[in-house]
């Protein structure tokens, strides 16, 4: 095993940076919920069997003799909390780094508290990463006035004090193995609840009359009994004592005593992605809706109306008392809302006769099913307030006929065929804690991107799509990535393991690619993108979604044909002559009560490997974006332990910088925790996936933002 002698560099990671300027738009949190020595919620030592809310990210650093700790966690849904960490050997807080021990630790709560029953949750701690720090538990939690009581049972590391004999050997005697808590292989799902022990561990938190100030003290049941037996170290007494304080919403910091003679030091910073701040476009001044009705339909007019509120409205029609128009719809606000916007431009231009308002949402050429609002609902509830959004829903159709719509009596569209976006700027980290040959990696680059889209005609044939040009520049700002040319054989046909190469270009082409989309039908869309498609591939992608309006689930299937890029050419626009395959069937599934959509594919990685992924997302309005992914390959890579893995796990997060003066619109700051520099079980980074363009023309969306209607 390599050994490492610098752990200092941790200081210029840009996820410090990161969090720091996410955290202030947080809004007052409750902070019943605080973390271990090891990141996820707990009291000093020990786990307890609490959740934070949905969407938090957390970052935080912590240190207790022999190990120095830092970790990124998110809370991906009510119930399930992931967090990447890296756990550092050290002999004093002063000196160099010994051996590192990343792991991915997972919580999952089973039960949720009520007036008689406690919270249950089942947690991992190195549930994939190194043995060293792997140890599995069942924490049980119950709140009672100001205090919050937690006992549970440990594995693995959790276990060493040996209270109990295993009591899952009785049910089978793979659990009552003989476990081994040190060495550098990893930890595997076989090793999960095994061993001939468990553990016992228990603790209380107090809530001060302070706010922010709790007072925690646990009795623990890791007995370091791999340190103490490898090394000199001596272990210290299992209760720990100390104190948590939240100074502001969106950091905390503790301090505990670990027996009578070591002492723990934590700090936290946090967030909930729901609540960064968007553009706030709801304090514009927007157009009334007129309570009364005047005047000639006038289609030009109600199209020049929707651009004053920033709505792009176009090829308006008149038919059988009913206006019918397109809408393109553009993130992050909702479909309901920019609906809102759209109908009020229509039904004040739309005489005295029109009495139904018909828009069909389009996203870059994506047609979506045609909604359909009663024109006196929306008087009713926009102008003399009265009624609600769900009356106005009851009434609303959604239909997939268009086709006798007429074209109205003018010669040109009110709006033009092509459309400039504002730029989008993106400030992308990479991040690996994963690593134990180099410590910490991390790349930080800024990707600016430029899209022209074409509108669809009206009464345009049929196989009239969208063709849409983009374009973006990728600026290397700082990495470490020399590192895996340092300690890891290279290969001769790199997929991915050449990204360190890439990193020294200060300028990249990152995108230049022309794409086609088309909707053959409302349930059925189909892309074909060619170009540079990603900073090191070029080639051409095909996809095709079947994504069924008012359900939950969609199907579909991507191929592409890659070739690789040169990092030794200017603006890395040669190609080295290295040509690749991938094909992918993909589905979704969108969990009604979370709002999270679990997806999956299987098929044929870059590097002509085969396997499947498993991950989890959750978008919200802002804009903000979650991520958590676990990719498994029948052909093994390098692994951070020196031997070989089949797996690739990792995290994304996406937060919205427009809604804060400094930066414009379409700033966004992005951070991928993961892996860096593999290349098994690899696949191309799609500029254009249809499932997520086609989120807003979905009756789920829809609906869950419907209550936006009612727009001022």
């Amino acid at each position: 095993m390599i050994k490492i002698t610098q752990i200092k560099q941790t200081k210029h990671l840009p996820i410090l940076a990161f969090c720091i300027a996410a955290c202030p738009s947080a809004k007052a949190n409750n902070f019943d919920t605080s973390s271990t020595l090891f990141g996820q919620n707990g009291l000093n030592t020990i786990p307890n069997a609490r959740m934070s809310e949905q969407g938090t990210l957390q970052f935080g650093a912590s240190t207790l003799d022999p190990y120095l700790n830092a970790w990124l966690g998110l809370q991906l849904t009510p119930s399930l909390n992931l967090t990447l960490r890296q756990s550092a050997e050290i002999s004093h807080i002063g000196k160099d780094t010994e051996d590192l021990y990343p792991g991915l630790d997972l919580k999952l709560r089973l039960l949720k508290e009520n007036r008689t029953r406690p919270e249950l949750s089942i947690g991992l701690q190195s549930a994939l990463g190194h043995k060293k720090m792997a140890g599995e538990y069942i924490a049980l939690s119950k709140r009672y006035k100001s205090f919050d009581f937690t006992a549970g049972l440990g594995w693995g590391r959790f276990g060493t004090a040996k209270h109990f004999e295993n009591p899952l050997g009785k049910i089978n005697s793979h659990f009552n193995k003989d476990r081994q808590i040190s060495g550098d292989m990893p930890n595997e799902p076989v090793n999960w609840f095994t061993g001939e022990h468990i553990g016992l561990f228990a603790g209380i938190e107090y809530f001060t009359p302070l706010k922010g100030l709790s007072l925690k003290a646990d009795y623990g049941a890791d007995r370091y009994s791999s340190e103490t037996t490898l090394t000199d170290y001596e272990a210290p007494a299992p209760w720990a004592i100390g104190f948590n304080y939240a100074a502001r919403d969106w950091t905390d910091i503790a301090i505990a005593m670990q027996g009578t003679d070591k002492l723990m030091a934590r700090i936290s910073f946090q967030n909930t992605l729901s609540h960064m701040r968007q553009k706030d476009i709801k304090a514009k001044p927007v157009t009334p809706f007129r309570p009364y009705r005047t005047g000639l339909a006038l289609p030009q007019e109600m199209e020049l109306a929707a651009q004053k509120d920033d709505i792009e409205l176009y090829n308006l029609a008149i038919h059988n008392q009913a206006a019918h128009g397109f809408l393109n719809l553009k993130p992050p606000s909702s479909t309901p809302y920019q609906l809102a916007a759209a109908s009020t431009a229509i039904a004040n231009h739309a005489g005295d006769e029109i009495e139904q308002i018909e828009i069909t949402p389009k996203v870059l050429g994506l047609t979506g099913s045609t909604i359909s609002i009663s024109r006196r609902d929306l008087e009713m509830l926009r102008a003399r307030h009265i009624g609600s959004p769900q009356e106005v829903w009851h009434n609303t159709d959604f239909s997939n006929n268009t086709e006798n719509i007429t074209s109205r009596p003018i010669s040109q569209p009110a709006v033009p065929a092509f459309n400039f976006p504002a730029p989008e700027i993106t400030l992308e980290n990479k991040l690996s804690l994963s690593e134990e040959d180099s410590a910490a990696l991390y790349r930080t680059s800024l990707i600016v991107g430029q899209k022209i889209n074409a509108r669809q005609p009206q009464n345009a044939p049929f196989f009239f799509g969208l063709l849409d040009f983009a374009g973006a520049l990728r600026i290397n700002l700082k990495d470490n990535l020399a590192r895996i040319n340092k300690y890891r054989p290279q290969s001769p046909f790199p997929i991915r393991s050449n990204e360190a190469d890439f990193a020294k270009r200060t300028f990249g082409l990152e995108q230049s690619y022309l794409a086609y989309t088309q909707t053959l039908r409302p349930d059925l869309h189909v892309s074909l993108i060619g170009g540079y498609l990603e900073e090191m591939y070029a080639g051409t992608s095909a996809e095709l979604l079947y994504r069924p309006f008012a359900k939950p689930w969609a199907i579909g299937i991507e191929t592409t044909y890659a070739l690789k890029r040169s990092p030794d050419s200017a603006l890395n626009l040669a190609l080295s002559g290295d040509a690749t395959k991938s094909t992918f069937l993909k589905g979704w599934y969108t969990l009604n009560d979370t709002g999270a959509t679990i997806s999956t594919k299987i098929g044929r990685y870059l590097d002509t490997d085969f396997g499947a992924e498993l991950a989890l997302e959750k978008e919200f309005l802002n804009g903000a974006k979650m991520r958590a992914f676990a990719n498994i390959s029948d052909q093994a890579d390098y692994d951070l332990f020196g031997g070989t893995t089949h797996s690739y796990t990792g995290l994304e997060i996406k937060l919205p910088l427009g809604g804060y003066k400094p930066f414009p619109q379409n700033t966004n700051i992005e951070l991928i925790a993961a892996p860096i520099g593999r290349n098994k079980a690899q696949s191309l980074n799609h500029p254009m996936p249809l499932y997520e363009l086609t989120e807003g023309l979905t009756k789920q969306h829809i609906s869950e933002y419907w209550h936006e209607i009612a727009r001022p």
